[in-house]
């Protein structure tokens, strides 16, 4: 679940739910209340994370924070990325590009959850709570 202040109604409250089919491929269903809307998720790890490379993650999800409607497989291609860097075990920081603005983000872990706070669009405040089961 994540919410954010300051948001179009689709992208200020967003749930998701997610199966991982095997280590490579997860498949899930997200609903953004605010808007009425649900849609499919699907990820798929093309190549794996090594220490000289970076990982390649194809997927599809709701567009990104800001855009009012739409699909990222019915609209357009999009070149999206991030940066992960691992302060602890427990804590991290990652840059999220979602091809027109910048999200930094801080993330702590503990155990199964995930607590991470966000400013959207480099100023916009929010937070996200995932758990792993």
């Amino acid at each position: 679940m994540r919410a954010l202040s300051n948001q179009i109604p689709r992208a200020g409250l967003r749930t998701t739910l997610t199966y991982r089919l095997s280590p490579r491929l997860s498949v899930g269903v997200e609903y953004n209340p605010r808007a009425d809307d649900v849609g499919p998720l699907a990820n798929f790890v093309a190549v794996t994370e090594t220490g000289r490379r970076p990982a390649l993650i194809l997927g599809t999800s709701s567009n990104r924070i800001g855009t009012p409607s739409g699909r990222s497989f019915e609209d357009r291609f999009l070149a999206i990325g991030g940066l992960n860097i691992n302060f602890t075990a427990n804590l991290s920081s990652q840059i999220i590009f979602d091809d027109v603005k910048v999200h930094p983000a801080l993330n702590y872990n503990w155990g199964r959850h995930v607590f991470t706070f966000l400013l959207a669009q480099g100023k916009n405040p929010g937070v996200s709570y995932s758990i792993s089961f």
